[in-house]
């Protein structure tokens, strides 16, 4: 699905968000303290909004993890400037050695794991004492006049807009319904606590239209 959906990703990321997915990213950086000498570790990087945001916040050493050949054939493009590799791969079985990364992010990409606690415990191993995951992902408002707003447009307006820009029938369907289930069912506080992270905190932004989660080994 996500092959499928490469090359219209970026602009319907932008377009069906307003153009607030850039500061969502931004922030998330700026909440982890993320350090110039960082050696990042980008999962389910897609075509790399994240990875890049943490060059310009002069992070050199980065490494993008993506399922999808697509995404990760674009991000190459976008991002030759960037000193490190891609790689495709999924975030179950990172082919690293232990404690080899200072920083592992994700942004929107928590929800497609296959199996979450694997992943977790996957991130756990190959990051270094007081490393630090950042996981940026939807989340559905708590206040009830904003979730049936959120609601409206996610399943009415999102995925017709989704549908009509990539030629996709389902990429733009999954989404709002895969938001709903994660949001009830997952709690990545703990599940990240359980994987062995000392500390995890969650922060919600823009009335919790997304969360951010930051664990520390």
């Amino acid at each position: 699905m996500f092959d499928a959906i490469a090359y219209k990703y970026d602009f319907l990321n932008h377009f069906l968000s307003a153009g607030i997915d850039i500061y969502w990213r931004k922030k998330a950086l700026k909440l982890t303290g993320l350090k110039s000498e960082a050696i990042l570790l980008d999962v389910a990087c897609g075509t790399g909004d994240f990875a890049i945001e943490a060059k310009k916040m002069g992070v050199n050493k980065i490494i993008g993890a993506d399922f999808s050949f697509n995404m990760l054939s674009l991000f190459k493009k976008k991002s030759d400037w960037i000193i490190g590799k891609n790689v495709q791969v999924a975030a179950e079985f990172l082919p690293l050695k232990n404690a080899v990364v200072t920083n592992i992010t994700v942004a929107f990409g928590v929800r497609n794991f296959y199996d979450i606690p694997l992943a977790f415990e996957s991130f756990f191993r190959v990051l270094k004492n007081e490393g630090k995951v950042t996981i940026l992902e939807f989340s559905m408002p708590r206040n009830f006049i904003l979730k049936l707003l959120y609601r409206f447009y996610f399943h009415s307006i999102l995925p017709l807009v989704g549908r009509l820009i990539s030629k996709d029938n389902s990429a733009y369907t999954y989404l709002p319904d895969s938001v709903e289930e994660f949001d009830q069912k997952i709690n990545l506080v703990k599940l990240l606590l359980d994987a062995g992270f000392k500390k995890a905190e969650r922060k919600d932004l823009t009335f919790g239209l997304v969360q951010v989660v930051i664990a520390i080994k």
